[in-house]
């Protein structure tokens, strides 16, 4: 009796464990005149112009953002004018600590650090940042493109965290420069 009650826990706990896991469908995307590519939630699409000067009013806005139909969940790329080589990854990601400590003190961070991606150098940061409503995940990762910086961010509010952050490390692993 006792091994029926131990088997029917652990099927009960199998399928809660699933029941609660969502897949999130990817495709992957060129990007940038074809130099990126990058794997996007397949019911994402690019932000209207008029959505991204609401949501990001800092002329600094990302170059291109895909977000889902309510703009809760983005995918934004900036390709900076800031000098970028393999070798000023590492620099980039502590001067983002820094910077992202300074900015927002109370952040909960979760990770930074340097990877490599493809064969090159991709610095990230992870963090939870306070918004005027709720909280912001935040995984950002970048590298350089051209002797540029490429920045990267997957974002969403906190309520949207334990479904999206394995798709949000899983997009940054997919990260190609071509």
């Amino acid at each position: 009796m006792n091994r029926i009650k131990t088997i029917g826990l652990a099927v009960l706990t199998i399928l809660l464990a699933t029941a609660f896991t969502v897949d999130i469908d990817l495709e992957t995307k060129l990007l940038l005149n074809d130099k990126v590519e990058l794997k996007v939630p397949k019911d994402f699409n690019i932000m209207s112009k008029e959505l991204m000067q609401l949501k990001y009013p800092s002329e600094r806005r990302p170059t291109l953002v895909y977000s889902n139909e309510s703009g809760g969940i983005n995918v934004a790329l900036n390709l900076t004018q800031s000098r970028a080589s393999q070798q000023l990854i590492p620099v980039y990601k502590d001067n983002f600590v820094r910077t992202f400590k300074n900015l927002y003190p109370s952040a909960e961070w979760k990770d930074s650090g340097v990877k490599t991606i493809d064969g090159r150098k991709v610095g990230y940061l992870e963090l939870i940042t306070p918004a005027i409503d709720t909280e912001i995940y935040n995984l950002m990762f970048f590298t350089d493109l051209d002797g540029q910086l490429l920045l990267c961010t997957f974002n969403c509010t906190r309520k949207s965290i334990e479904e999206w952050t394995p798709t949000a490390k899983e997009i940054m692993s997919s990260l190609k420069i071509k």
